[in-house]
This record gives C-alpha cells, sequence and structure tokens, in this order.
C-alpha cells in the first residue's frame, strides 16, 4: 500500500497539530511517548501521548483498502516516512518533551508493534531490527576476548 501525496501531508499536517501542545510556546516540559494507532477498518491514524489522551485522528482512506496481511508493515513504512519528515523540517526541536522520548507504532489493542523513532539529545534514531541485528554475537565476542586476556 503506497500512501498519495494528499495522505502524506494530511498525516504530516494533523501530528503536527496534535503536538503543538508540546510546543516551545507552553514553557514546561512534558514526560511521554507519542503513540500512534492506525486501523486499517475506519482507516483513521490515533495519536495518543502515555496517559491514553487522544491527541488527534486523522483520516486516511488508502488504509481501508490495504491489504491486511501486510498493514501494519505498510502503516509503519508510512509513518517512519512522516517522521523523518518531521525531524528534516527541525519540528521534533520545538517540542517541549523531556528527552529521550520516542515514538510508537500501536495496535488496537494498545500492544507495541515498533518503535518508530527515539529521540535524544545528541540525535534522533530510527529503531529497528537492522540496528540490533548481531549485538549478541558482537557482545559475546567481545566478553569472551576480555575474559582470555
Amino acid at each position: 500500500m503506497k500512501l498519495g501525496a494528499q495522505s502524506h501531508i494530511s498525516i504530516v499536517s494533523a501530528v503536527k497539530k496534535a503536538l503543538t501542545k508540546y510546543s516551545s510556546k507552553n514553557g514546561i516540559s512534558e514526560i511521554t511517548d507519542i503513540y500512534m494507532q492506525p486501523d486499517p477498518l475506519s482507516g483513521n491514524l490515533l495519536v495518543c501521548n502515555d496517559d491514553e489522551e487522544q491527541l488527534i485522528i486523522v483520516s486516511v482512506p488508502e488504509w481501508v483498502e490495504a491489504n491486511p496481511e501486510n498493514f501494519m508493515a505498510d502503516a509503519e513504512m508510512a509513518l517512519r516516512k512522516v517522521l523523518n519528515q518531521l525531524r528534516e523540517e527541525g519540528f521534533l526541536n520545538t517540542l517541549k518533551i523531556l528527552k529521550p522520548y520516542s515514538f510508537v507504532l500501536v495496535d488496537d489493542e494498545k500492544e507495541t508493534v515498533a518503535d518508530l523513532m527515539l529521540v535524544d539529545e545528541e540525535e534522533t534514531m530510527f529503531l529497528n531490527d537492522e540496528l540490533l541485528k548481531g549485538l549478541d554475537e558482537e557482545l559475546d565476542a567481545f566478553l569472551k576476548d576480555l575474559l582470555e586476556k
């Protein structure tokens, strides 16, 4: 499923509007993560904070017609593009959310499907399985090397 330009723009606009609550104009830093819940049945994207407070709902017509087998993977890819755009525009730097904080993709039962982005003091990281791939083997080899010396 590929999002049309209008849907992408709608999601970007809605996420910006949802996060204005945490803009630097407010002055007080908040502690929260941002949860993004796409719904293939309604075609809506729900954006919430840690307290499950609904920040915004936006309609994404392409999601209603999407293949249910690949829906979450496709939604994850689309939302990563949106977050990347917000990062590149510098919008995330205007937020008064204590770092580190995350954008998290959740399902209809509020279970984590994927960590979309981690925003930290020095850098913003997109989280995925490739990032941690082989870490166990590298740590085991490092520990073995230390113990042998």
